[in-house]
């Protein structure tokens, strides 16, 4: 980072959309440890302010015995996540106002989400359960499909047809409803692109992609096409590229240079040209798989705003897609809240 970069890192609120936890939990996140990209040294020596740590819940079979599991370990994860909490200098919130007023004291803010609806199996009143220990988004599948929704990721090994559901299943199409009702988020990311598209529709409060990239620049089913882009647009929605470096450069690049924070930019440079800065974010998948040259962890979070800085984005635009674009789902995601019966 230059000088003048560095200022402007440590003047803005920077989140980071996706980041895992260890598990099982190791008491490593207050003290740092070799084996993590995040952990709170990492947070500070990287200027990052805040980050949503997700409990993620690998798919497994849509039977009572994997959904208790599957629910149970992401209830455990979260009580984790909320520990974290206790350690001085970090708040876990729930509402853009709460994120806000830990950066204005100087404090780590943390925001619990859960990935994979496999984690609510079929019982939709965990959602609420989530809700209670602060998760602010549930992304609806992993790879796999699951008993909410269709994937993008088909699992041979699970038996998966290309299309279950068709998109949503009614049970999906129940949890949108009750995510709404709650204030959780709807992300897409993982999802296939019927589901995506269907959950555009229904849902009432903006959705979002936590971590994703764009197809148009890296043919892999993860990533989002334009029209899905358009989509997301047209909701009100966010995606937040993501430094996973199979999403984004094609094999043939990534078998002859290592991914960098450039190429992390030009995604985010396309999308901000096909939908608009405000539609725009930063995610790392840190923990999860993601990692790249320039961004291999926390720490160097900084190169993200000098690369942004040097391709021409301004102090506003930057801070949008640092944070206050997701800030502003999460407002909107509440008053949908207080609107819905």
């Amino acid at each position: 980072m230059t000088d003048t970069s560095a200022d402007l890192h440590h003047s803005i609120l920077t989140l980071d959309t996706h980041v895992d936890i260890p598990w099982p939990d190791r008491g490593d996140f207050a003290t740092g440890a070799p084996s993590r990209r995040v952990d709170l040294p990492r947070m500070r020596a990287g200027g990052l302010r805040a980050a949503c740590l997700v409990a993620y819940v690998g798919q497994g079979a849509c039977d009572t015995d994997g959904h208790a599991a599957a629910s149970a370990r992401a209830l455990a994860m979260l009580r984790v996540i909320n520990d974290a909490g206790r350690v001085e200098g970090v708040r876990v919130c729930d509402t853009a106002a709460g994120v806000r007023a830990a950066y204005e004291a100087g404090d780590i803010a943390i925001i619990p989400a859960v990935e994979n609806g496999y984690a609510m199996g079929d019982n939709l009143s965990l959602i609420g359960q989530f809700r209670a220990l602060g998760a602010r988004y549930m992304t609806l599948t992993h790879n796999g499909h699951n008993s909410l929704a269709d994937s993008a990721r088909p699992m041979h090994h699970l038996n998966d047809p290309e299309s279950l559901h068709g998109g949503l299943s009614a049970l999906g199409r129940a949890a949108i409803a009750e995510m709404n009702r709650t204030g959780m988020l709807i992300d897409v990311s993982h999802t296939a692109r019927d589901t995506m598209m269907q959950a555009v529709e229904l849902s009432r409060a903006p959705v979002f992609a936590s971590h994703s990239c764009v197809r148009a620049l890296c043919d892999h089913p993860r990533n989002l096409d334009d029209g899905q882009l358009d989509a997301l647009r047209a909701c009100g929605g966010v995606i937040h590229i993501t430094a996973m470096d199979a999403f984004l450069r094609p094999r043939d690049v990534r078998d002859i240079r290592p991914v960098t924070v450039a190429d992390f930019v030009d995604h985010i440079d396309y999308a901000v040209q096909r939908i608009g800065i405000k539609h725009v974010g930063i995610s790392s998948d840190f923990d999860g798989g993601g990692g790249i040259r320039g961004w291999a962890d926390a720490s160097e979070s900084g190169n993200l705003t000098a690369e942004l800085l040097r391709r021409g984005y301004d102090h506003a635009q930057i801070a949008a897609l640092w944070g206050e674009n997701f800030l502003r789902l999460l407002d909107q995601a509440d008053t949908v809240a207080r609107t819905t019966a």
